[in-house]
């Protein structure tokens, strides 16, 4: 907990696992004990974090989109050009309710990252549970940037409106 705390970005299992000289199940086991504890430990595609203080400095909103796995890098790199960072991704399954990725991605960079760890580890979408449809959260620093991001995702039709 001490190290998640000083940390400053996310930090990977393996290299928590490296540090304390343990397997890196070990520390998927330990964060489980955490979080069953009641600590607040997020998993992120680029490891696990603590939240931090709430901040009212910036605009958050739920966007719906709908697109097919070939897709996916497109609407995350149209997101994050607009200057936004994506929370999260979440889906509505028909038995287990509402199951939620944390993505944390705010730039080009996290995108690639994302996407090279989804190819080598031949995953699935949360997305591909409900036929592409999704919701992502999103903060950015006003409302504007979200429209502007919100009429691109609209001009590749993945953006899901009533």
């Amino acid at each position: 907990m001490n190290l998640l705390k000083r940390a400053k970005k996310p930090i990977i299992g393996s290299e928590l696992a490296e540090k304390f000289d343990v397997s890196r199940q070990v520390i998927v086991q330990d964060i489980a004990l955490l979080r069953a504890a009641g600590e607040e430990v997020i998993a992120t595609s680029q490891g696990y974090l603590l939240p931090g203080e709430k901040e009212n400095k910036y605009y958050r909103t739920t966007i719906a989109c709908k697109h097919n796995d070939h897709q996916v890098e497109d609407e995350l790199m149209i997101i994050v050009n607009h200057g936004a960072r994506i929370i999260d991704v979440m889906v509505e399954h028909p038995i287990y309710g509402e199951l939620r990725g944390m993505l944390m991605i705010q730039a080009a960079e996290d995108v690639k990252q994302f996407m090279k760890k989804y190819r080598e580890e031949g995953a699935t979408l949360l997305s591909s549970l409900t036929d592409g449809v999704h919701l992502h959260t999103i903060e950015s620093l006003n409302k504007e940037v979200v429209d502007r991001l919100k009429m691109a995702l609209r001009e590749k039709g993945y953006l899901l409106e009533n």
